[in-house]
């Protein structure tokens, strides 16, 4: 039996305000040398639908990591073999398909078992970049600052995909041919993810069009660092619509998500006129407009650099 989330995703947004966010629990098998098998998870909101393991085909010159095509109500879907990626092996096989979409595409990760959703708020997640492989973002603490906390580690997808599907999910181009345009002079575009690959991506993108940038890997501390560009340009008495001309942020970001640092935004009068600019892999209505709701400016899906670019100057020329 399947279950959907599909018709849960407006809701979800609704309810996902004060930087809460819902994790998608499952196991993966026993880790090489662990003595137990470890707790992994994904945003709810990446989620389409549960299922059991449906029949695969096999596909000819697929990846190493990739187990074939599941047929899911008509639609061929890649199906990535999620525990072999992170080298652990599933004592009771992988009987559970977790459909995602994600960054404009649809697949399938196979996963030993699904435990259950917990909701929970972004400071129990803790930056995990440099662990697991680069495969992980955050370690979420499920029961908060209790000693001895479960821990739940929340999957990098945007690393994975690339990894196994690097066609669909390359890095940018150097021939990219990018939009031109500019923002004020002496002022920086601050932006904020935390998945490495995708800093990566911004940063190549925004240098081809010779456009300054400021990285954050959250939004806490893309917080912290506006707040420190504020003191600066107070103290040179500099507006800081100058020296800011943009933020950009994504919204699945551990201690604090991109929903509450834009809202913290525009409810500070200090950065009355700071355009915000949300760039997510989390596609879709429900989620523009819980970001717009929110008070972001624009939001665009991950990740089409010319796309990217060309809403960065038409926000920042908007704002002017």
């Amino acid at each position: 039996m399947a279950t959907s989330f599909a018709s849960e995703k407006e809701k979800r947004n609704a309810s996902s305000s004060n930087n809460m966010f819902e994790l998608l629990l499952f196991r993966l098998g026993q880790p090489s040398g662990a003595l137990k098998h470890e707790l992994f998870g994904i945003n709810v909101f990446k989620v389409r639908e549960i299922m059991v393991m449906p029949e695969i085909t096999s596909m000819v010159n697929a990846g190493p990591n990739v187990m074939g095509i599941a047929n899911v109500r008509g639609q061929l879907i890649p199906v990535v073999n999620l525990p072999k990626i992170v080298g652990c092996t599933p004592a009771k096989g992988t009987g559970i398909l977790l459909v995602t979409e994600f960054a404009r595409t649809t697949q399938a990760f196979a996963v030993e078992e699904v435990v259950e959703i917990v909701r929970l708020d972004w400071k129990q997640a803790l930056s995990a970049e440099g662990t697991g492989g680069g495969l992980v973002t955050s370690l979420a603490r499920l029961d908060g600052d209790k000693e001895n906390s479960r821990l739940a580690q929340v999957l990098d997808v945007e690393q994975i995909l690339r990894d196994v599907f690097p066609d669909q999910h390359h890095t940018f181009r150097e021939d990219t041919i990018m939009p031109k345009g500019s923002i004020p002079a002496g002022s920086v575009i601050l932006a904020a993810d935390d998945s490495a690959v995708a800093r990566m991506m911004i940063e190549q993108a925004l240098k081809a069009m010779n456009l300054p940038v400021i990285m954050t890997k959250s939004g806490k501390e893309a917080w912290e660092k506006l707040d420190s560009l504020y003191a600066q340009s107070k103290a040179q008495g500099i507006p800081i619509r100058d020296r800011v001309a943009l933020v950009l942020t994504d919204l699945e970001m551990p201690e604090m998500d991109g929903f509450t640092l834009t809202r913290n935004i525009k409810d500070d009068p200090r950065y009355s006129g700071i355009p915000v600019m949300v760039h997510s892999s989390l596609s879709g209505t429900a989620s523009e407009n819980h970001a717009r709701s929110a008070g972001a400016d624009a939001y665009v899906a991950k990740f089409v650099a010319e796309e990217l670019g060309s809403n960065i100057l038409k926000v920042v020329a908007g704002s002017r």
